[in-house]
Order: structure tokens, then C-alpha cells, then sequence
């Protein structure tokens, strides 16, 4: 999980975690900190162009949606789309007041070089998180009525989103230790349990229906633990894949843009009312996670600008969390997050103290090649090192979130064959 040593005004002394790309050095400079380097916005227009072809193709013209539930998608991508250049704007501007209080780090798999001398603010996961929150509030005004049905859930979502963002930020400043994350979505997760009144059924895979003998199984309160876990496992498995610039990110992305595929299908292939909702509740608030998550990923692409913290691991995960349950695909949600399985399954002995777990668990950086080497740490970017051999991290985060999107359209893939 993401973890890094760092300093306040108050307190000289460090603390490290495992899983970071990121360290602090006792010096400190007398001169002003130099501006951020510019966001990389050739690449998010490439990334914007190539998602939103197929996106707004299903949503106008292959699947035959209704003019109303258009419009209301198309308010939410509106404010989406204010929200990336706020956000974009804005993160400069929190990256001084950052480095001010000396809430920055020093690139590890840089160190030896020029570029891993320089102070990388941290933690400005916040900054997405609180326009995600505004963005999602405003939303409210134009869709939702005092007596809709999905207000009470909806809040609940933002409430459970909004805890995480708090209980990430205290993490980057306190340096929580390991253990105690792990139990900190429990809490977060609460209210949107308190506040869920969806099914507590599975649909059973067509390959197993003739031997249940069942096609939907009621699992009834162990679907609400199900759903607990789940909330627990999808806002520490982003934090645990972590320690490359833009991969925390990164996989955000992706998953985030499969979420959106995967509800539009479903909502044009429906004639259930209820269910079109639940989806479009989902994309209510995927939207916004997705807008603002470029523009921090703008800057957070190797080479990295700006740290984004526990506070957007945890508040990413926690969101898409949220969706997942809420818009009633949470098993499909846990497919899409394949990656991350494997990443926690290489990683349990070293977790829980089978294996000694080091201070970091990254890969090997040499500064004469800039080429990263795979250790034998339990971690899916020393795993992908030892079977391909040596890279750079920019060419690892780009294989790791390739990884990413295979195991999305595999979801997709085994959607057709087991539940159709």
C-alpha cells in the first residue's frame, strides 16, 4: 500500500510504509520551490478521444435511450467537463500550499538522478476529491427531487466517498500505520450500507444453473457482508497497486471508463426502469471520478509533477466502490478489478507476516540505465519485471495499465458467455 517518509512544520521524524515511489531527504532547500512542470495535455486528449468515440456512440445512436435520461447524463458529462479544467487549474495552486507545509516527497525510482532531487508536492488526491464532492452536490439540483426515491442512497454514496477523502488525508499527514488502514473503509462504508435497499441476489453463471438448480440464488445477509468486503478490499487493493508515476491513476482510469462502457450497455439493453436507474446512478457519479482523475493524471504521468497521496487511492476506491453496490453490478466490479486481485494475492504473505516484508517494496532502480529490475517482493510490479524483464517505469505503468484494460474487456467477454 502506498507509503512514504515525510516531514511536517511541527516534526522532523519519518515514517515509511511499503509500496511508494516516493521519500524525503533531511536537507531542505533555502530557495523558493520552483513552479510544477506544465500538465501533460497531449496525452489526455488522446486518452479523451479515444474513449469518448465508442461512449457517445452507444449512448446516441447504437442503443435507443430515452431523450430524458440523455439529457441527464449529458448535464453530469457537462459538469464533468468543468470539473477537469477546475481541478486542472487548481492543482497547481494546492501544490504550493502543499510544499508549504512540507507535504512533499523524493522520487525512489529517480534517486540518483537530477529528477530525483526534486520536491514532488503530495498528496493532491484532495484536490480531485473535493471538486468530485461539488460537482456531485451541484448534480443533485438538476436531477433529483425532494421525494426521489435515490436521493437517500445517493447522499449515503457521498457521504461513505466523502469519510474516505477525510480518513486518507489524515493518513498522508499522521502516517497511518499499515494494519490500521486496512480497517478504516469499514467505517467509511456505513452509511452506504446502512442506506442500501437493492436485491441481495446473484445471477448464477449459465454453465453451473443445471447443478444449483437455480438461475438467481438469495444470499440475503451474506450478500451485505459480501458487499462490506468488497468496500474494504477495492479502496485498499489501489493503494497496495501503487509505486510507479500515474499507475494509482492510471488504473482509475481505465476501470472508471470500463464502469462507464458496462452501464450504458447494460441501460440499453434493458426494459426494466428500476434497473436503467441504478446504472444511470452509477454514471452519475463515474462521470466526475473520471474528469477529475485526468486532470490529476496530467500531471501524475511519468515523469510525475505531483504525488497523489492516500487521499485519492482511498477516495477513488471508495467511489468506485460505491458504484459497484449502489448500481447493482458488484460482481462485475470485482472482474474489473482482476489486476488488483492478483496484486493482494501476491502480496498476502508479505502482508500479513508470512514472508519479512521490507520498508519498500519496489523494484530496483539503476540511474546509469534508468531501467527498473524486478525484486522478489510479492508485488504485481516485481512480478511483471521478473517475466519481462527490465523497463523503465514509464514503459512498466504503461504495461501494468494495458494489464489493466485486457482484464476489463475479459469481463466483458465473460459477461456474454456465462450470464447471457
Amino acid at each position: 500500500m502506498a507509503a512514504r517518509r515525510r516531514t511536517s512544520s511541527r516534526a522532523t521524524a519519518t515514517a515509511t510504509h511499503t509500496d511508494t515511489s516516493k521519500s524525503e531527504s533531511p536537507t531542505r532547500q533555502e530557495h523558493a520551490d520552483p513552479p510544477i512542470a506544465p500538465p501533460k495535455s497531449g496525452l489526455i486528449f488522446k486518452l479523451c478521444l479515444f474513449f469518448a468515440i465508442p461512449y457517445f456512440y452507444l449512448l446516441f445512436y447504437h442503443y435507443k435511450i430515452e431523450s430524458e435520461l440523455q439529457r441527464s447524463i449529458l448535464i453530469n458529462a457537462g459538469l464533468s467537463l468543468a470539473g477537469f479544467f477546475i481541478t486542472r487549474k487548481m492543482i497547481p495552486v494546492a501544490s504550493r500550499y502543499v510544499l508549504r507545509r512540507n507535504l512533499f516527497g523524493y522520487d525512489i525510482n529517480k534517486k540518483g538522478t537530477p529528477q530525483g532531487t526534486i520536491k514532488v508536492p503530495e498528496s493532491l488526491g484532495i484536490v480531485v476529491g473535493a471538486v468530485f464532492l461539488v460537482l456531485a452536490i451541484l448534480f443533485q439540483y438538476f436531477n433529483f427531487t425532494a421525494d426521489s426515491n435515490w436521493l437517500v442512497e445517493y447522499n449515503a454514496a457521498l457521504a461513505s466517498i466523502c469519510f474516505m477523502l477525510l480518513l486518507g488525508f489524515v493518513d498522508d499527514v499522521l502516517d497511518v500505520p499499515w494494519r490500521v488502514k486496512l480497517i478504516l473503509p469499514s467505517f467509511a462504508a456505513l452509511p452506504l450500507l446502512m442506506a442500501y435497499a437493492g436485491h441481495t441476489s446473484i445471477i448464477i453463471p449459465k454453465p453451473l444453473a443445471p447443478y444449483v438448480g437455480l438461475e438467481i440464488l438469495d444470499l440475503g445477509w451474506i450478500y451485505k457482508l459480501y458487499m462490506f468486503l468488497l468496500a474494504v478490499f477495492c479502496t485498499n487493493s489501489i493503494n497496495i497497486h501503487a509505486g510507479l508515476n500515474g499507475l494509482e491513476v492510471g488504473q482509475t482510469v481505465v476501470i472508471a471508463s470500463a464502469i462507464l462502457l458496462h452501464n450504458i450497455m447494460q441501460i440499453g439493453a434493458s426494459l426494466d426502469p428500476e434497473y436503467k436507474q441504478a446504472h444511470a446512478f452509477s454514471i452519475y457519479l463515474v462521470q466526475p471520478l473520471l474528469a477529475t482523475s485526468l486532470a490529476l493524471f496530467s500531471y501524475n504521468w511519468y515523469p510525475s509533477s505531483v504525488f497523489v497521496g492516500d487521499t485519492y487511492t482511498y477516495f477513488a476506491g471508495m467511489t468506485m466502490a460505491v458504484v459497484g453496490i449502489l448500481g447493482h453490478f458488484s460482481e462485475t466490479l470485482l472482474i474489473f478489478f482482476l489486476p488488483q486481485v492478483l496484486n493482494f494475492l501476491l502480496s498476502v504473505p508479505q502482508l500479513f507476516g508470512f514472508v519479512k516484508c521490507p520498508r519498500h517494496r519496489l523494484p530496483r532502480f539503476n540511474p546509469r540505465t534508468g531501467l527498473l529490475t524486478g525484486t522478489n517482493d510479492g508485488t504485481l510490479v516485481n512480478f511483471f519485471l521478473r517475466l519481462f524483464g527490465k523497463m523503465s517505469e514509464g514503459s512498466l505503468c504503461a504495461a501494468l495499465l494495458v494489464f489493466q484494460a485486457i482484464a476489463c474487456c475479459l469481463c466483458f467477454v465473460l459477461r456474454e458467455l456465462l450470464l447471457i
